[in-house]
């Protein structure tokens, strides 16, 4: 397949490891992929903050950066992202009819129905679950709000995980709890995003896990700034890099920042 990949903001600006394992791993599995240049924002910020009429330039770039899968040039297109996924499903469209651009929501609507989060595409549509990693290290699973409850891919990345040589994982005590990040959540609502972020700390410590995996990196960034702040000694790493992990090619599981870094 030919596969167009959205970074996402934070992937490019903070993790670009994330969406760089992402296109490591499909090229792997035999896929072309591409970036499209134009890409910035899906417009989940402002939305989410109320500044709806702010993101409509956003959301146009976005749908008209992403727009030629309708044409065929790509099949579809990967977000290593639940919350930027679930925005463009049920955010973008929404935004376009309520500035009066008919044409453009329903052009969302095509390109949203192309797009799908990493775990979905391998699983759904390409019709993979073992993927040919390799990651010999104790992991648990967080589930993400969006990907949990917007996009319902269910045990999809544990199936993935499950698949991987070597990986003993472990299963997380409440784990579809929200970790309490929420974008400007964590910022408007500070002691009600850390109580929250205790609780999820508490149980990834009491699975004894390396790593703490995810397919969000802002959930990720926001429960692994906890953890680094109370010297745990869990590693965070994105679905994506452990699923690009092999003998040959390691993902890092020491305790710190990933050094890897860089995007297609």
């Amino acid at each position: 397949m030919r596969i167009a990949l959205t970074a996402t903001c934070i992937g490019d600006v903070m993790f670009p490891q994330a969406p760089r394992a992402t296109a490591l791993l499909l090229e792997r599995l035999g896929h072309e992929v591409f970036f499209p240049e134009r890409q910035t924002c899906c417009g989940q910020m402002h939305v989410n903050t109320g500044y709806l009429d702010e993101a409509v330039p956003v959301v146009r770039n976005h749908v008209e950066a992403f727009s030629p899968v309708l044409d065929g040039e790509w099949d579809a297109v990967v977000v290593p992202s639940g919350s930027c996924t679930g925005s463009v499903r049920h955010q973008q469209a929404m935004v376009c009819r309520r500035a009066g651009l008919d044409d453009l929501a329903r052009t969302a609507d095509a390109v949203a129905a192309k797009t799908y989060e990493l775990s979905e595409l391998l699983v759904d549509v390409l019709g993979v679950t073992d993927v040919g990693a390799s990651f010999p290290h104790r992991v648990t699973y967080h589930p993400t709000c969006h990907s949990l409850r917007m996009l319902h891919v269910g045990d999809k990345p544990l199936r993935l995980l499950r698949a991987v040589e070597g990986i003993d994982l472990v299963e997380l005590p409440a784990a579809e709890a929200c970790c309490g990040f929420g974008g400007t959540f964590a910022l408007k609502n500070a002691e009600t995003s850390t109580a929250m972020l205790a609780d999820k700390m508490t149980h990834v410590k009491s699975t004894g896990a390396e790593v703490l995996t995810a397919g969000d990196a802002s959930c990720l960034m926001h429960i692994g700034g906890g953890l680094s702040r109370i010297r745990a000694g869990v590693r965070t790493l994105h679905l994506a890099e452990i699923l690009a992990s092999t003998k040959d090619t390691p993902a890092p599981a020491g305790v710190g920042p990933s050094t890897r870094g860089g995007t297609r």
